[in-house]
């Protein structure tokens, strides 16, 4: 997969039957054709703003369970500040609040209450920008969507900092 033109794309829907639902839409059709996600979770935000990794790209998680480098590079680049906020370990807690900074700044990324509003569930993923009409015409039935250009080196650093924070990352986003 070439890594030239990665989008952040982001399905927001009103319940997380629905997201999981078309998650597994997604994994069907990424094994049945030629599709191929970088890495994807299903989010979901509680009444009380908490916000869980449900699934992603390498499998089910249940609740409590860790969750590797693929989740945590997906919620940095979804929201900086929420994975800068539990990361544990320096290379990961700086790269994620350079990412925010450049959020703040530049308006890179996107605002977890507009797709991620309290009560909802999101499917995000890091995609090759050539696969964007396939997932459009497998994930319908979202609210919102919104797919945003990543830059290249925010992706390779945070992919780093994640790879070497190891457990740490896991732990953290699972807390």
């Amino acid at each position: 997969m070439g890594m030239d033109n990665l989008l952040l794309y982001v399905a927001t829907y009103d319940d997380g039957a629905t997201a999981t639902d078309q998650y597994r839409s997604l994994k069907d059709a990424e094994a049945s054709s030629d599709l191929e996600v970088v890495s994807s979770v299903v989010m979901r935000r509680g009444d009380d703003g908490r916000v869980a990794v449900d699934e992603h790209g390498t499998g089910q998680v249940a609740a409590g369970t860790w969750i590797g480098g693929a989740a945590g590079l997906v919620v940095g680049l979804f929201a900086p500040p929420l994975l800068a906020a539990t990361a544990i370990g320096a290379g990961v807690g700086a790269i994620s609040g350079a990412i925010a900074k450049k959020h703040d700044e530049k308006k890179v990324g996107l605002e977890l209450e507009e797709y991620l509003p309290k009560g909802s569930s999101a499917i995000v993923a890091v995609i090759d920008d050539k696969y964007l009409d396939r997932i459009d015409a497998v994930l319908t039935k979202y609210t919102k969507k919104v797919d945003k250009a990543i830059d290249r080196d925010d992706y390779e650093a945070l992919e780093k900092a994640i790879s070497e924070g190891g457990d740490k990352i896991a732990k953290a986003i699972a807390s």
